[in-house]
C-alpha cells in the first residue's frame, strides 16, 4: 500500500465517529434517490412490458351498430396513420348475476372467437377460451366475481341466456369485461342495441394529440355519431402509473434533505479534521508530502465511508422499491423490477462527486498551510472567542456549570452552526412526517367516514333461488373498461332470503337510544367518457351528519343532485353544476353535480346521491347498510347488543363503529417515512455528537481544571449538555416552521399524482399540542447526541486530564 493509502486508512479508522456519520448520511441520501429515480423510471415498466408483448391496443373504439356496417369498419383499418387494427368485434352492455346473487354492475362482453391476433392478444390465465355457446371467460380486471365453472345468468334479457364460466383472461388495455364466441352475442343484445368495438395501433400514438389525430383518421370516413366511446392506451397506462407517482414528491423530499445532509456532515467533518489536526498536516508535509497530497489524503478520507455508505444505499433503494412496484408486475405477469442502471450509475456519481467537492472545500486549507507553521502549532490553540457570552452568562442566577455551558456555543460559532443544522434538517423531517401521516389519516378517514356510532352491514347475498334482474342497459354504452370494485361478504345459507331494508330500518328506529339514522346502497353504473364502471352510492335518510369530506360546493339535500369526487370531475370533463348520465340501469338516469368530495376508493370513480334518484332506473336496492349515531348518554355496546335482538331474526348484524377501510398504500409511505425520518434523526444527532466529541478532545485540560476546582461528574455531564441547548432550540424553533412548508408542498404534489385535490381539512393537521413537542424535538436531538460524549468527558480523570497537552 503506497504511502498516501496508508494515511487515508489510518485517518478512516482513527475516526470511530466521524465515519459512520458520513456513510450512514451517503446511505439515506443514496436509497432516497435511488428509489425516487426508479420510480420515475420504471413505474410503468410493468404495464409497457405487458403493452408491447401483447400488441395493446392504442385506441379502443365503440361503435353503434345502427349507424354503421362491418364494412365500413373493416375498411377504417387501412387509414392513414393506422398500423394494425382488430375486429369489428360484435359487443353488448348486459348486467349479469352471478350464482343466484343479487344483480352486478353493467358490463361490456365482446364477442371473440380467440385470444389472440395482431392487436390486443388477450392473456388467458386460468382455464380455456369459450369455444362455443353458454360459454363466456371473465376478464380479471373485471367486477365480476363468480369462479371458473360458476353460471352467470342474464335474466334480464329476452329468453334469460345462462353462462358458464369457462376462463379468466386480461386485456392489458381492458378492452372488455368478457369475452364469448360471436354466435353467442345475439342472445346478449336486446332489441334495437348492441354495438361494435375495433381496436387500432397506430404509427405514432406517445402523446394524447396524437391518439386524438388517430382517432380523427379512423372515423373521418364513418358516418357522424357512429362512434359512441373510445379509450385511449394512455388512460390506462396513467392509472397504472398512479401508486407509484404518490411516492415520488416525498421520496424527492427526502433525497434533498438527505443530500444537503451529507454535504453538511462532510464538510463539517473534514473542516474539523484539519482544524484539530494541524500539526499532522505539518508532519506529513515534513516527510515529503505534497500539498496536493495531503488534499488528497482529506479527500480519500471522506470518500472511503462515503463510497461504502452508497453501496448500502444503493441496496436498500432496489429493497424498498420491491414493495412498491411488486403489485403491479404480478398483475401484468412481467418481470421489471429490473432498475435500469444507468439510474444507478447516475446517483452514485452524484452523490460521490458532491462529496468529493465538499471535502476538497474543507480540505483546500490543509494544502495551503505552511510547513513551520503547521509544525509550530499546539493541538489546543486558545481562543479569544466567546468571552463576552462568557461575562454575561456569569451574571446571570445560574449555577456555575449551566452558565459555562450556554456560553459554549459562541467560542466554536461556526462549529455550533454545523451542529444546529444538523438539528435543524432532523427537525425539518421530524414535523414533515408527523404531518404527512396525519394528512394520510384525514385521506384513509375519507375513504370511510367514522362518524356512525353503530353500523348494520349489507347483507351478503342468498346464493339460493334466482330472483328477478333489475333489468338491463340495452344502449349503445361508452364503457370499455372494468371498474374496481369488489364483491363483499360471505355467502349465507342456502335459500336464506336478504334482509328487507324497510324492515332493518324500521327495527333501527324502533330501538331506544336511536339518535340519526340513514342508509346506503351501492350499484354499478357507466357514465360517458368514464371507461368502466363507475360505483353509485343512494342514500335514504339524513346524511348531513355522515362525514365526508368536501372539497368544494355542498352535499346532497334533495333527489336529482350528485356529489363526486374529484377523478371523476376530470373524467367527464364536468364541474360543479354541470350534469352527467348514469347508463347501465334499467333507464338513463341524469344527475347535476352539487359537490366534489374528497373520496380516493374506486379510483375515485364514485358517484353519490338520493335514492330516490334511482327509483325508476334501479328500484331493487336490496344490498343496504345502515349507519346510526345513537343518542347523547346512549351507551354504544348496550345499544347493539338491544338493536341485535330485534335484527337477529332478519339475518344481519350490527356492531359499533363505521364500516372501515384501511390502505396498504398509506401503510406503506408511512412505514418508508419514519424509516428515512429515522436516518435523518439519526444523522443529525451523530453530528451533533461529532462536534460536541472535538469541542470536549480540544477542552481536556480545561475541563480537568475544573474538575480540580471541584466540579463533580453530574455538573460536567450538565455543562456539556446545556452548551447544546440553545444550538438544539434556535434549530427546532426554526425546523419546524420550514418542516411545516415542506408538508404544505409535497402533500398537495402527492394528491395531484393520482388526480386528487385536498381540502383545507387534510392539510390543516398541525396544533399548538403538536408544535411545542416538535420544537422541544429538536432541543431532544441536541440533547441525545451529547449524552456520549459528556458521559466521557464526565469518566476522564483529573490528573489525566491536566497534563494533557
Amino acid at each position: 500500500m503506497s504511502a498516501l493509502g496508508r494515511v487515508v486508512r489510518s485517518g478512516v479508522g482513527r475516526r470511530r465517529v466521524q465515519t459512520p456519520v458520513i456513510g450512514l448520511a451517503t446511505m439515506m441520501a443514496v436509497a432516497a434517490s435511488v428509489l425516487g429515480g426508479s420510480l420515475l423510471v420504471v413505474s410503468g415498466a410493468p404495464f409497457e412490458d405487458a403493452f408491447a408483448e401483447r400488441h395493446g391496443a392504442h385506441l379502443s373504439v365503440r361503435f353503434d351498430a345502427a349507424r354503421v356496417s362491418a364494412g365500413q369498419l373493416s375498411e377504417s383499418g387501412d387509414a392513414e396513420g393506422v398500423s394494425g387494427a382488430a375486429g369489428p368485434f360484435r359487443t353488448a352492455t348486459v348486467t349479469p348475476r352471478a350464482g343466484g346473487a343479487g344483480p352486478g354492475g353493467p358490463m361490456t362482453v365482446v364477442g371473440r372467437d380467440d385470444p389472440g391476433g395482431g392487436v390486443d392478444e388477450v392473456a388467458l390465465l386460468d382455464g380455456r377460451w369459450p369455444a362455443r355457446s353458454g360459454e363466456i371467460a371473465r376478464s380479471a380486471d373485471s367486477s365480476l366475481v363468480p369462479t371458473m365453472g360458476m353460471e352467470v345468468a342474464f335474466p334480464g334479457l329476452p329468453g334469460g341466456p345462462t353462462l358458464t364460466v369457462v376462463g379468466v383472461a386480461r386485456s392489458v388495455t381492458r378492452t372488455a369485461d368478457a369475452w364469448v364466441v360471436p354466435s353467442q352475442l345475439p342472445a346478449l343484445t336486446g332489441p334495437g342495441s348492441g354495438g361494435y368495438q375495433m381496436l387500432y395501433r397506430f404509427t405514432a400514438a406517445d402523446t394524447a394529440a396524437r391518439v386524438t389525430a388517430g382517432r380523427e383518421s379512423v372515423t373521418e370516413s364513418l358516418p357522424p355519431g357512429a362512434a359512441v366511446g373510445d379509450q385511449s392506451w394512455l388512460t390506462v397506462k396513467e392509472a397504472a402509473e398512479r401508486d407509484t407517482a404518490l411516492y415520488v414528491p416525498f421520496l424527492i423530499a427526502f433525497g434533498a434533505l438527505g443530500l444537503v445532509m451529507s454535504v453538511l456532515v462532510v464538510g463539517n467533518v473534514v473542516a474539523s479534521a484539519v482544524g484539530t489536526g494541524t500539526r499532522r498536516i505539518g508532519i506529513l508535509k515534513a516527510v515529503g508530502f505534497t500539498p496536493p497530497q495531503v488534499v488528497r489524503a482529506y479527500i480519500g478520507q471522506a470518500l472511503v465511508p462515503a463510497a461504502v455508505g452508497t453501496g448500502f444505499g444503493v441496496v436498500a433503494g432496489h429493497v424498498l422499491a420491491v414493495p412498491v412496484l411488486a403489485e403491479t408486475e404480478e398483475v401484468y405477469r412481467t418481470s421489471s423490477l429490473a432498475i435500469s442502471p444507468w439510474v444507478d450509475l447516475t446517483v452514485v456519481a452524484g452523490v460521490l462527486g458532491l462529496v468529493a467537492a465538499t471535502a476538497w472545500a474543507g480540505a483546500r486549507r490543509a494544502g495551503r498551510l505552511r510547513t513551520v507553521d503547521a509544525l509550530a502549532v499546539g493541538r489546543n490553540a486558545a481562543t479569544v472567542r466567546g468571552r463576552w457570552a462568557a461575562r454575561l452568562a456569569g451574571r446571570l442566577p445560574l449555577p456555575r456549570a449551566l452558565a459555562l455551558g450556554l456560553a459554549r456555543p459562541f467560542a466554536r460559532p461556526a462549529r455550533a452552526l454545523a451542529m444546529g443544522t444538523a438539528v435543524l434538517f432532523g427537525t425539518i423531517a421530524v414535523t414533515f412526517t408527523v404531518g404527512m401521516a396525519a394528512s394520510l389519516g384525514e385521506v384513509v378517514e375519507s375513504r370511510a367516514p367514522e362518524a356512525a356510532d353503530v353500523t348494520v352491514p349489507a347483507a351478503p347475498p342468498a346464493f339460493g333461488p334466482k330472483g328477478s334482474d333489475a333489468g338491463t342497459d340495452t344502449g349503445p354504452g361508452t364503457g370499455t373498461e372494468t371498474g374496481t370494485g369488489t364483491g363483499t361478504g360471505t355467502g349465507k345459507r342456502p335459500g336464506a332470503p336478504r334482509a328487507d331494508p324497510a324492515a332493518v330500518a324500521a327495527a333501527v328506529t324502533s330501538t331506544a337510544g336511536t339518535g340519526k339514522h340513514y342508509s346506503a346502497a351501492t350499484v354499478r353504473a357507466t357514465v360517458t367518457g368514464v371507461t368502466g364502471t363507475v360505483d353509485v352510492t343512494a342514500f335514504t335518510g339524513d346524511t348531513s351528519w355522515a362525514g365526508y369530506t368536501m372539497v368544494s360546493g355542498r352535499w346532497i339535500d334533495k333527489p336529482g343532485e350528485a356529489v363526486v369526487p374529484t377523478p371523476l370531475l376530470a373524467a367527464t370533463g364536468t364541474r360543479i353544476g354541470g350534469t352527467i348520465t348514469l347508463n347501465g340501469l334499467a333507464e338513463p338516469v341524469t344527475v347535476r353535480i352539487v359537490g366534489e368530495v374528497l373520496y380516493p376508493r374506486n379510483d375515485g370513480m364514485q358517484v353519490f346521491t338520493d335514492a330516490s334518484t334511482l327509483t325508476a332506473a334501479r328500484p331493487d336496492l336490496s344490498e343496504t347498510s345502515h349507519h346510526i349515531a345513537v343518542a347523547p348518554g346512549t351507551s354504544v355496546p348496550g345499544y347493539v347488543d338491544a338493536l341485535n335482538k330485534v335484527l337477529t331474526p332478519l339475518g344481519v348484524t350490527a356492531r359499533s363503529g363505521e364500516l372501515g377501510s384501511g390502505s396498504d398504500m398509506v401503510v406503506t409511505l408511512n412505514a418508508l417515512s419514519a424509516t428515512l425520518t429515522l436516518m435523518l434523526v439519526a444523522v443529525a444527532a451523530l453530528g451533533v455528537l461529532n462536534g460536541v466529541l472535538l469541542d470536549t478532545r480540544e477542552r481536556v485540560r480545561e475541563i480537568g481544571i475544573h474538575k480540580a476546582l471541584g466540579m463533580t461528574p453530574r455538573q460536567t455531564i450538565t455543562m456539556i449538555i446545556t452548551s447544546v441547548v440553545v444550538t438544539g432550540l434556535v434549530a427546532g424553533a426554526a425546523g419546524v416552521p420550514l418542516g411545516m412548508a415542506l408538508h404544505g408542498w409535497v402533500v398537495p404534489a402527492m394528491g395531484d399524482g393520482v388526480g386528487l385535490r385536498l381540502p383545507d381539512s387534510v392539510m390543516a393537521v398541525y396544533d399548538w399540542t403538536e408544535v411545542v413537542p416538535l420544537v422541544l424535538g429538536g432541543l431532544l436531538i441536541a440533547a441525545l447526541g451529547a449524552l456520549l460524549p459528556a458521559g466521557w468527558a464526565a469518566g476522564s480523570r483529573t490528573a489525566t486530564a491536566l497534563r494533557t497537552e
